[in-house]
């Protein structure tokens, strides 16, 4: 007569203390069927999952500092029934991190628009927190994680995208350890495109011209000014810049240097006020020397084509000045950092 086999269990989690709210949280079985499956949180809740015959996997998350009961049972091939049975407490945090992107979700962006993720407080393991989060192209894209602070981990492409690209971004940084007793709040996922052309706008602060790019090919060569080279505080700085922002009228104001206007057809290339922005008083300068208190000067009627045509992303590529971008310029300064030097600010060696 052949003997049938007895249904063994796997929980996982079966018991602990401490355990990740991430998971994972399965049962499996072998020599039999699962005939049902609970997982059950001390306030009656019942975690989501999916129940086949040689298995069950939860499908979402567990809560912080929670005890949860495992309930049910699998028929052996003997027939005879074994119950599901554990009980488990997640852990406690001692304090909570979240996270934020600076892509919208199904948003279109310029070919250098770098991806920021900014947390509300020191991370102090970063490594742990890097191999949580991942970037996804639908063309192949090397690119690499660069933490910028503390506070701050920034990914680019070694090269610009390439236009029409669609990207994912997965931070799954609830239930990682931070470090310090930290752990992520909730994950945060995003997508998004990259626009279906390649503008790019080159600046020229010694040949007094700024050339707009599309695809490669030239579309405009405006006269423009920059920033006049006898202060530090006005030079423009050499690099890629990005464009962040853009307003049809914008005022810009400053104590520094004691002024108060209006200008139109503004879009912002760095965190630090620099701007392509319309100055009709600056118009005799354009095309022969630098004026300007770091903004590319440029006619109402050639900044107006500017601001149409750019989109947040799209790269600006100064050169001729004597100081760089850098992080005193704040947002993006990714660009003007070198290759080698990004990928050495990854948390996590290759």
């Amino acid at each position: 007569m052949e003997n049938k086999a007895k249904a063994a269990l796997t929980v996982t989690p079966a018991e602990g203390e401490g355990v990740s709210p991430a998971g994972p949280f399965q049962v499996a079985v072998t020599g039999g069927s699962l005939t049902s499956v609970a997982l059950t949180g001390s306030d009656g809740t019942v975690v989501k999952g999916n129940l086949a015959a040689d298995g069950w996997v939860a499908t979402e998350d567990l809560g912080y500092d929670k005890v949860y009961t495992w309930s049910g049972a699998a028929k052996g091939q003997d027939g005879a029934d074994v119950p599901v049975t554990g009980s488990f407490r997640t852990l406690k945090p001692q304090r909570l991190t979240s996270a934020s992107a600076n892509v919208g979700d199904h948003q279109t962006y310029g070919i250098a628009m770098p991806i920021k993720i900014t947390f509300s407080s020191p991370v102090q393991d970063k490594a742990s927190v890097q191999k949580a989060m991942t970037v996804k192209t639908s063309v192949p894209t090397e690119g690499a994680w660069a933490w910028l602070s503390d506070t701050e981990a920034h990914w680019r492409p070694r090269e610009y995208f390439k236009p029409n690209t669609e990207v994912s971004v997965d931070v799954n940084v609830y239930g990682v350890p931070f470090g310090g007793g930290a752990y992520g709040a909730e994950d945060v996922h995003v997508q998004f495109k990259i626009a279906d052309r390649a503008l790019v706008a080159k600046a020229n602060t010694q040949t007094h011209r700024f050339e707009i790019y599309r695809d490669g090919v030239l579309l405009h060569d405006f006269p423009a000014s920059y920033g006049a080279e006898y202060d530090q505080r006005r030079i423009t700085r050499s690099g890629i810049h990005v464009v962040t922002g853009k307003w049809a009228s914008r005022p810009m104001r400053s104590t520094v240097f004691n002024y108060d206007v209006n200008v139109t057809w503004a879009v912002q290339i760095s965190g630090d006020g620099e701007f392509v922005h319309e100055n009709n008083g600056t118009i005799s300068s354009q095309g022969k020397e630098n004026v300007s208190h770091g903004c590319a000067n440029l006619s109402g009627t050639n900044a107006e084509v500017f601001y149409k045509l750019s989109i947040a992303g799209d790269p600006v590529e100064v050169v001729g000045s004597s100081i760089p971008l850098g992080p005193p310029n704040g947002d993006y300064y990714d660009w003007a950092i070198d290759w080698a030097d990004w990928t050495a600010k990854s948390a996590v060696k290759s």
